[in-house]
């Protein structure tokens, strides 16, 4: 099962004035074109977009990601694609290469 496609979801006039950034902010103004849900206008964040609870929060590969900390969380994460924390040094980084390679986890970074 793969993730649904969803649209950029922009303020009004992102990409026309400079000004605006490039961020998600509700629109509530009363006569806000995004907020009567024009359609030139585009799209905005709606719970059709969710999706399946069984491949939310998912890696692209399929996997369910874990964040590792120490040896024990990545022991844990059999089955999972594993993110090493960004505290974690060097020599330990070296150390969860090979447990991860044995227990045929999959590293992200």
């Amino acid at each position: 099962m793969n993730k649904k496609s969803k649209p950029v979801f922009n303020v009004p006039n992102a990409g026309f004035m400079k000004r605006v950034k490039h961020r998600w902010r509700r629109p509530r103004g009363t006569d806000n074109k995004k907020r009567i849900r024009s359609a030139f206008a585009g799209a905005t964040p709606r719970v059709g977009y969710k999706n399946a609870l069984a491949i939310r929060f998912h890696h692209p590969l399929g996997l369910a990601e874990a964040l590792v900390h120490n040896e024990k969380e990545l022991r844990a994460a059999v089955g999972k694609a594993a993110r090493i924390a960004s505290g974690v040094g060097k020599r330990k980084r070296e150390g969860f290469k090979k447990i991860a390679a044995e227990l045929k986890i999959r590293l992200l970074n």
